[in-house]
């Protein structure tokens, strides 16, 4: 036999808690099966073979995000931009990212990789800085958003912290678009003439640890109602067996 008569106020005061911690323990379940379908579909993405820009353009690109694509044309060296505060191997640099103008007239941002600050000049890279066509193999990623705390951009100083699709695409002289402003493409590890810019500078690290904030919540609500009952049963308000917790 099991005869509990709540106390008012830690009652009042447990419920409360323990449906949030269950609820949020539940949440982070779901929150966990989402994850794992977005990594599901970045390791698809990946093992797939190169895509068109064509095929890529058919429906919405970032379905394919971290997936390649071929782009083929001519890169618009005149509007390289910038992005700073990156190191390789422990050697400050930067990232270049070029626009290129494919075949069909399209103008796609392309990150082409990392060169050092001593040859940030692009007449200190003259090999890979070609104004004929080219082909080149990337993976798609979403045009970024400034995080919160991180600098902003600085477009008049070509000073950039994150990759700003529709404006640079804008510096270039593309019009927009509601497509190709939403992602650029980043070079995968295929070497340059002359060694840089330094390709395959994408690293994936997403991380999937709410199963472990899930049972978190779930032992938070176990521990609450263990500490309710010993109240109750500390104060004679639990009857267990047919016996009740008389305090002398």
């Amino acid at each position: 036999m099991f005869r509990l008569r709540p106390a008012l106020w830690p009652t009042l005061i447990s419920l409360p808690i323990l449906a949030l911690s269950l609820s949020l323990g539940i949440w982070q379940m779901e929150r966990r099966e989402w994850k794992r379908d977005i990594l599901d579909r970045i390791a698809t993405n990946k093992a797939a073979p190169p895509m068109t820009l064509d095929e890529l353009l058919r429906g919405d690109p970032l379905r394919h995000e971290y997936g390649w694509v071929k782009l083929a044309g001519a890169f618009q060296h005149e509007h390289e931009f910038y992005l700073a505060a990156r190191s390789l191997k422990n050697v400050v640099g930067v990232q270049v990212v070029t626009p290129l103008r494919t075949d069909g007239g399209k103008v796609v941002i392309f990150g082409r990789g990392w060169v050092p600050s001593a040859r940030k000049d692009p007449a200190k890279r003259a090999e890979a800085q070609g104004a004929g066509r080219t082909e080149v193999v990337g993976m798609v990623r979403r045009s970024q958003i400034k995080r919160q705390f991180a600098p902003e951009n600085d477009p008049p100083r070509n000073f950039w912290f994150h990759v700003d699709v529709p404006l640079m695409r804008k510096l270039a002289g593309a019009p927009p678009d509601p497509v190709l402003d939403t992602f650029f493409v980043e070079a995968g590890p295929a070497p340059n003439p002359g060694g840089v810019p330094v390709g395959g500078q994408t690293h994936l690290d997403i991380p999937n640890d709410h199963l472990q904030y899930a049972i978190t919540w779930f032992l938070i609500a176990l521990a609450l109602a263990g500490v309710y009952l010993a109240y109750h049963w500390e104060n004679g308000r639990l009857t267990v067996g047919g016996r009740t917790k008389v305090k002398e």
